[in-house]
């Protein structure tokens, strides 16, 4: 045989082997770095069965609370409550939106506070409080509850490219608290600050605190810190400082980032899902357990499509005409001299506040009157 011949035979071999050794590292890497996914992949793509926890009515309710975290004045301060209930069937989903600053006689505290108490008294006791004092406030079931901090959705949202968010109308806010500054004198004299602190307007007094937002209307690609911008904005001028208008942003963003981690561009990227995965276990506080996770994927590919119908507990709006079912009663020592929200039919009654959630979870389309709660 020609040497020349045998010599690239060889080589040939040689190339082989180590390509061969090349598939087994690699899939060996692959097998090590995902090998605890295996058994959720597997449920995920062979069992279509979705065994979730379910209202007696066979909707699923998912409480949402939002942290600033580590680096925020209150890191376990719940500055979002949303009461999320999904009705399979129907392929509807209602988003509930709490204010933060609902007095809650049970507590003697705002409910914003829930978590923070339960934390403060055992590690896991965040969400067995904020589940009961939602539960006694809304009237509903809560079946599952998940705790995420301000930069996991940072990070989450910039993990898989942003979100196209279409803003409805151009807004200016110019009291959106700049985080590490919340006690910052902003150059005034030690002997003044304590003064200032009840000075009617804290953006004059303590400018360095806020920063200028201001977003145009239309079509706009948000990354974290501008998607987060954009939900917990609660001082815009105009229609936009609303809660109803706060909890359309917040309704937007989520559905945006549901249709973008189930597009074919992220959920069929394993690295994408393992690093959104790996992001959010050190973000989030939850009591879903790990072997529900594919029944919970499955489950948001079921409610593509869905309709999402927005539900603001608040003041109404004069200017529409719109009743709301909460007031604001001054402020004394029954509210530890805070300024608070309260049911408008008396502190620590909610009646009216479950027969409207009721009604809207059930058919939706339901109205606030002066007196009581109907569908139009």
């Amino acid at each position: 045989m020609n040497p020349t011949i045998r010599q690239r035979g060889r080589g040939e071999k040689k190339k082989g082997r180590i390509l061969l050794l090349l598939c087994l590292f690699f899939f060996g890497f692959l097998f090590l770095s995902f090998g605890k996914y295996i058994p959720t992949l597997w449920q995920l793509f062979f069992h279509k069965e979705i065994t979730l926890r379910r209202t007696t009515d066979q909707r699923i309710n998912i409480l949402l609370l939002g942290i600033g975290g580590e680096k925020h004045d209150g890191p376990n301060l719940t500055d979002t409550i949303l009461l999320a209930s999904i009705d399979p069937k129907l392929n509807r989903i209602s988003l509930i939106s709490l204010p933060r600053d609902l007095w809650t006689p049970e507590l003697k505290a705002k409910i914003n506070t829930a978590y923070a108490f339960g934390e403060e008294k055992q590690v896991g006791g965040g969400i067995t409080l904020a589940r009961g004092i939602i539960e006694h406030v809304t009237g509903q079931q809560i079946d599952y509850v998940v705790r995420l901090d301000f930069n996991g959705f940072v990070r989450a949202v910039d993990m898989i490219g942003g979100l196209d968010i279409t803003v409805d109308r151009s807004f200016d806010d110019y009291e959106y608290p700049v985080v590490g500054k919340e006690n910052d004198p902003c150059d005034n004299k030690e002997e003044d600050l304590e003064k200032l602190a009840t000075a009617s307007s804290q953006l004059e007094a303590f400018p360095c605190r806020y920063e200028h937002l201001h977003f145009d209307k239309g079509e706009q690609h948000m990354g974290g810190i501008t998607a987060l911008k954009f939900v917990r904005s609660r001082h815009a001028l105009g229609s936009e400082g609303t809660d109803f208008a706060r909890s359309k942003r917040q309704e937007k963003i989520i559905s945006a980032f549901k249709e973008k981690v189930l597009s074919a561009g992220t959920f069929l990227n394993p690295v994408k899902v393992v690093s959104l995965y790996d992001i959010l276990k050190d973000s989030i506080d939850t009591d879903i357990k790990t072997e529900e996770y594919d029944d919970f994927v499955k489950l948001a590919k079921k409610m593509t499509g869905a309709t999402t119908q927005s539900v603001v507990i608040d003041f109404g709006d004069e200017e529409t005409k719109r009743a709301g079912l909460l007031m604001n009663p001054p402020i004394s020592e029954e509210y530890r001299n805070q300024w608070v929200i309260i049911p408008r039919i008396g502190n620590g009654n909610y009646a009216e506040i479950q027969s409207y959630i009721a009604c809207e979870i059930k058919t939706g389309n339901c109205s606030v009157t002066p007196t009581s709660t109907s569908r139009n």
